[in-house]
């Protein structure tokens, strides 16, 4: 079979979910070769094994860690041309997709973003992505070149298929550009101990109707119940009632979790496109009419300060 390359979203050596779950679908189209960049890699390269991958290309220098973006476009570029990939897969990050363009220009190839699925056609791999505000979903591939296609979080299962994973170097030759954009200085994000809100497979979000910051200790008590992410509204992250960070939305980030439970939140197009592709979707609004309960799997008419506090006593009931 064709190989597929996948860039590995790690720290130190530590492989995110999203990178196994692009191994999982990188299997349906070719034998995954996962390529991982800096730091780690003696860590990495079993787990990689473990989902998938029959090799591991990598490539350590000081440039991966010291500069933005460019290096690792270097690096994706010289494993394309060693291996001559069917397709190449790529974490659906802000990074991620600045990366996957500027690669698919190098390779004079199409790009795809935000896929939510990768599968087999006749003439290469098809991408579906949700577009216009998730109002439609389409099929798409990639006409001329490696198909260069980065995939949202939460599209795929992560699931155990043990393979080679032979670790190989890569040899790369950064061009002038790697070194362009420095980073100066690091400021560790302070952990809340939820899970990272773009990978999180249940999101409990509030919106205005939560009132208040001091509130949305509702939304975090629920959310700490399920062993869920934090969300916000825009509304909510405008009144400066929780921190943009965990914003959903157009404007903010685009999840897609097997469970989202919007709380308070009217369901305005703008949040509607952030969170429209997530699995199952519940929702708690006093207000009947809101626009939110159009797109809803379950919807709860009520009161949210009566409603949560009830749902939250009721999960640790059964937990407990």
């Amino acid at each position: 079979m064709a190989e597929v390359l996948v860039l590995v979203d790690h720290v130190d050596g530590a492989v995110r979910k999203p990178t196994l779950e692009l191994l999982t679908l990188a299997r349906r189209i070719g034998d995954p070769v996962a390529v991982h960049l800096g730091a780690g890699a003696d860590t990495a390269a079993p787990v990689l094994a473990e989902h998938g991958a029959v090799k591991v290309l990598t490539a350590d220098a000081p440039e991966f860690a010291d500069y933005l973006v460019v290096p690792k476009v270097d690096a994706l570029q010289a494993a394309a041309a060693a291996v001559s990939p069917a397709a190449v897969l790529i974490p659906s990050s802000a990074e991620g997709k600045e990366v996957a363009a500027r690669l698919a220009l190098r390779l004079g190839s199409g790009i795809i973003t935000d896929a939510v699925d990768v599968t087999a056609g006749e003439d290469g791999p098809v991408a579906t992505q949700s577009v216009f505000a998730a109002a439609f979903t389409t099929r798409s591939r990639v006409t001329r070149g490696v198909p260069v296609i980065t995939v949202k979080p939460n599209s795929a299962p992560v699931e155990a298929a043990p393979a080679a994973g032979t670790v190989e170097p890569l040899e790369v030759a950064f061009g002038k550009l790697a070194t362009g954009t420095k980073v100066v200085s690091r400021t560790p994000r302070q952990s809340t101990g939820r899970p990272e809100l773009t990978e999180a497979a249940i999101v409990v979000s509030g919106g205005r109707g939560v009132n208040g910051a001091e509130n949305f200790s509702l939304i975090e008590e629920l959310a700490d119940s399920l062993g869920a992410a934090v969300g916000a509204s825009r509304a909510a992250v405008d009144a400066g009632w929780y921190p943009h960070s965990n914003q959903v939305g157009q404007t903010g980030k685009s999840v897609s979790p097997q469970l989202y439970i919007a709380n308070g939140i009217s369901g305005a197009i703008q949040h509607r496109a952030g969170m429209q592709t997530s699995k199952t979707i519940v929702a708690v609004n006093k207000d009947a009419e809101a626009p939110i309960f159009d797109l809803v799997d379950y919807g709860v008419v009520g009161d949210l300060f009566q409603v949560v506090p009830q749902l939250t006593a009721e999960i640790k009931a059964r937990k407990g």
